[in-house]
């Protein structure tokens, strides 16, 4: 992996909620490093399988959508933006109905195989911080530093339900889907959701966002 990674790459993965997107985001533009979030790639899939209407399971259907899905990503005054096909997706992709989607489409190798290849050309190009689930144990795992966030489940689903477009949906309602989706990610057999053997694990739950990046900051060794 060293030989084609000629960037400094950083990746930042836990469950949904513990903080991930925040606290990449703040310490790529500290750093100066490009902010990559990879979970918005698996909700744009899981979007487009939405739009098309069809069952997600049938692997010629599925093939034929990710032949055709076209991603572009861009920083728009300090915001990801995911853009396919030419339309900006980035609000329609954070819903909890996407959020659930992405979790099951994100376990199909077929998916997963189709996005690497992205992930890997950016990580060549750009000194990058890369967020996900799985950045530090399958995509770079030998990448140069890697950290795992956790939190308390009530707090992550009371982060995320501030976060969502919708907010009425229902607190108790995000914290069983989140819990779901806790357990899903981590049995399932493809790329399972856990902290890389050489990970340094934070727990979010009592920090801010700073106290989280300063954190981060200090296991870095870069100038």
């Amino acid at each position: 992996m060293k030989e084609t990674m000629n960037k400094i790459t950083i990746t930042i993965d836990g469950p949904a909620g513990a903080g991930k997107s925040t606290v990449s985001k703040a310490l790529a533009a500290q750093i100066g490093f490009v902010y990559v979030d990879t979970g918005a790639l698996y909700r744009g899939v899981a979007y487009e399988v939405k739009k098309a209407k069809f069952d997600y399971k049938d692997k010629n259907e599925l093939a034929g959508l990710l032949r055709e899905i076209t991603f572009d990503c861009k920083m728009q005054n300090n915001t990801f933006k995911l853009i396919s096909k030419g339309t900006d997706i980035s609000d329609k992709i954070r819903t909890n109905e996407i959020s659930m989607l992405a979790s099951a489409v994100s376990a199909l190798p077929a998916v997963r195989s189709a996005l690497l290849g992205i992930q890997k050309d950016i990580a060549i190009k750009h000194n990058a911080v890369f967020e996900g689930r799985d950045m530090g144990t399958v995509v770079f795992p030998e990448a140069e530093f890697k950290f795992f966030l956790i939190a308390d489940l009530k707090v992550r689903a009371e982060r995320r339900h501030k976060e969502l477009p919708d907010s009425s949906e229902k607190l108790n309602k995000i914290e069983k889907d989140m819990e779901k989706r806790d357990y899903d990610d981590s049995t399932r057999a493809e790329s399972p959701l856990k902290p890389a053997h050489d990970s340094i694990v934070i727990d979010s739950t009592n920090l801010t966002i700073d106290q989280v990046v300063e954190k981060i900051r200090k296991n870095l060794k870069i100038s």
